[in-house]
């Protein structure tokens, strides 16, 4: 089975196209190497995924026919990303509201009325 194929079946992509689109960038890794889409894959081959900026690391268990559901992902495949991925990925959410507190950078409608107010006080 095609690699964009088999990350489109265990849900890691809605779409094929999606999965596909992350080959070609190089966010899937086979075995260490970057590859093309069309790559086919056979149990036991491991497997590397950039998203959300989190790398998943996989091993093949089985090839599954077609699309499957939610609850039989873990028969064709083994999850083996380390903890600290997530981990890490938390801390980047409470980054981003550390740096990005309420009511900096573009004045919200009431900042903009006040600033409006203001300034016809000071015109009269």
């Amino acid at each position: 089975m095609r690699i964009d194929k088999f990350l489109w079946c265990v849900r890691y992509y809605k779409t094929r196209s999606q999965a596909t689109v992350a080959c070609k960038k190089g966010h899937v890794k086979i075995n260490g190497d970057a590859i093309k889409p069309s790559r086919e894959i056979y149990p036991t081959d491991t497997i590397e995924v950039r998203k959300n900026q989190i790398t998943y690391k996989l091993t093949v268990n089985d090839i599954p026919p077609n699309r499957v559901g939610a609850k039989l992902v873990d028969i064709y495949r083994t999850d083996k990303t380390p903890k600290s991925e997530f981990e890490a990925q938390d801390l980047l959410k409470y980054a981003k509201d550390y740096y990005r507190k309420k009511g900096t950078g573009r004045p919200t409608k009431k900042d903009r009325r006040d600033i409006d107010e203001f300034y016809d006080e000071n015109d009269d």
